[in-house]
């Protein structure tokens, strides 16, 4: 697996690319240049990460079973590998995690799966249901997968105090497609008493790496 790391100080944030982008896609599509002054400043370090998407939610070639398994691995993988790299890299008990679109997933899933761990959010037009990829296909793992099926049933009180604890920023667009899922995670949250910041630009903005930019750049 290939990332790269931007800056030299500050809050590690970890960074998925959109739906089976690669780790350069944030650089090549101007989110670095965007946040540079708080990178060269010392206070942000940002590690962009490669996805596995092509082998496992996009991955119609196989089973749905396969998919969410894939899925399990990658997670596995940032857990067990990358976090460890992190860490030595930077000693900051914060750790954020921020993507846009189906990166926003990513995003969201791991920190309101690993609060302990991922203590701020930046999701950026994210999708959070996303089981249409998986054809009609449930089992304990896809439930326990996508946010808007596990969040309102969460009642484990280590989880609540914890999400409780850390930093939700949701943005999205007037026109984004996937605004109405942005709404909905938020509510869910807002019921479950976890602190969110839901941010719906008007203005025109879109689903599109031009507003992207400019959220990136407002909230990370």
């Amino acid at each position: 697996m290939e990332l790269l790391v931007f800056g030299h100080a500050g809050v590690p944030t970890l960074v998925f690319p959109t739906s089976c982008g690669r780790f350069f896609d944030f650089e090549d599509h101007g989110m670095v240049a965007a946040v540079s002054s708080r990178i060269e400043a010392g206070a942000l370090k940002l590690f962009c990460v490669d996805s596995v998407d092509a082998e496992s939610w996009y991955n119609s070639r196989v089973t749905p079973r396969w998919r969410i398994v894939r899925h399990l691995q990658y997670e596995g993988y940032l857990l067990e590998e990358l976090l460890p790299f992190i860490r030595g890299l930077n000693s900051s008990p914060m750790l954020a995690a921020a993507g846009c679109s189906f990166g926003g997933f990513h995003a969201a899933n791991l920190a309101l799966r690993h609060p302990a761990l991922v203590r701020s959010l930046l999701s950026i037009s994210g999708v959070f249901d996303p089981s249409p990829f998986l054809d009609g296909y449930q089992d304990r793992d896809t439930y326990l997968n996508i946010p808007l099926h596990y969040l309102p049933n969460l009642e484990e009180p280590w989880f609540l105090d914890r999400l409780r604890a850390n930093r939700f920023v949701l943005a999205t667009g007037v026109h984004d497609p996937c605004r109405e899922q942005n709404e909905a995670l938020a509510g869910v949250m807002e019921a479950r008493q976890i602190s969110v910041r839901l941010e719906v630009w008007g203005d025109g903005a879109g689903h599109d790496w031009p507003w992207w930019r400019r959220m990136a750049a407002e909230y990370l």
